[in-house]
């Protein structure tokens, strides 16, 4: 046995280290996070006050100074420069958060997907070979995982997504999928 092969142990899941990321701790972690002001906005409420707010950083910043240059202007805001100034740089310092927590959700979200594709593999590769071995009456016990399997994939393949009101009907016909192709969520070869 070469060292290659003996890297490849089946136990080394088992010498994972205590401190790698469980899904459940990290969750925990991020909830632990105090953000102060944290408004959960609808897509419109985001869509209505992006329209709504000046994005120009000279146009902010020479608003800004208005608010300095006459007292009677920042009276009437409600605002004095200052602050105003500190709300620009306290916005400009979150939007680096929110870039960090975007590339964080993206590579979690292209993880899971590539976590779910690989499962997916697996489960066609077991159904495959399953499907071969249980043609021997010695390997019987996997007749009924195979019939149920059967019996699942040809219940995905009948439902069909109900066309919304007004939207024409297709006028391709329904073709079956052939036996021991994927089913949904699962590659397509």
């Amino acid at each position: 046995m070469s060292n290659h092969q003996e890297t490849r142990n089946p136990s080394a899941a088992a010498d994972v280290p205590q401190t790698a990321p469980i899904p459940e701790r990290v969750v925990e972690q991020l909830r632990a996070v105090q953000m102060g002001e944290v408004t959960p906005l609808t897509a419109a409420e985001r869509r209505k006050l992006r329209r709504r707010t000046i994005t120009s950083n000279p146009i902010l910043q020479a608003s800004i100074n208005a608010l300095g240059a006459l007292e009677n202007v920042s009276q009437a805001v409600g605002q004095p420069a200052d602050q105003a100034r500190q709300l620009y740089d306290e916005a400009n310092r979150w939007t680096a958060v929110e870039d960090e927590l975007r590339k964080m959700l993206s590579g979690v979200a292209g993880a899971n997907i590539i976590r779910r594709q690989r499962v997916s593999l697996i489960a066609a590769q077991a159904y495959g070979i399953a499907l071969q071995l249980a043609r021997d009456p010695a390997n019987a016990i996997l007749v009924p995982h195979v019939e149920e399997i059967r019996r699942l994939k040809s219940f995905s393949r009948r439902k069909k997504a109900t066309p919304a009101p007004g939207a024409p009907a297709s006028t391709a016909p329904d073709t079956p999928e052939p036996q021991g192709s994927g089913t949904s969520g699962s590659p397509k070869t």
